[in-house]
This record gives structure tokens, sequence and C-alpha cells, in this order.
């Protein structure tokens, strides 16, 4: 199971996750926050996400 963990420090809140996986992402007060549980069951390719991120501020927690 993937979860991307938003580091809010680095967010500049810009959406680019949020329009990529709208079931994993949502920008609130300027900020990034994941809102799913895993990504496959969400049917977002989280990775995209990871890599589209301006700041760097997304990263992927595999848990078993």
């Amino acid at each position: 199971m993937a979860k991307p963990k938003v580091n809010e420090e680095l967010c500049i809140g810009c959406g680019t996750c949020e329009s990529l996986c709208p079931k994993m992402f949502k920008v609130e007060n300027g900020k990034s926050h994941v809102i799913g549980e895993d990504c496959e069951k969400a049917g977002c390719d989280c990775n995209e996400a990871v890599t589209s991120c301006p700041v760097n501020a997304i990263s992927i927690e595999n848990k078993n």
C-alpha cells in the first residue's frame, strides 16, 4: 500500500497534485493535504504527483 505524504513547510499550494489526483489530495488554506488512504485504491498515479510537484513537497510512504 502506497500513501503520499506532503511536507507542508515546502508546499506552496499550487494545486498540481490535486489536479492530477483529486481523490488523494486537497488544497486547503494554501497547503495540500492527503485525503485518501491508498494511491492504488484511489486509481491515481501518485508517483506522477511526486515528480510533478515543483517544490518536491510530496513523497510516498510504502506501508505493508
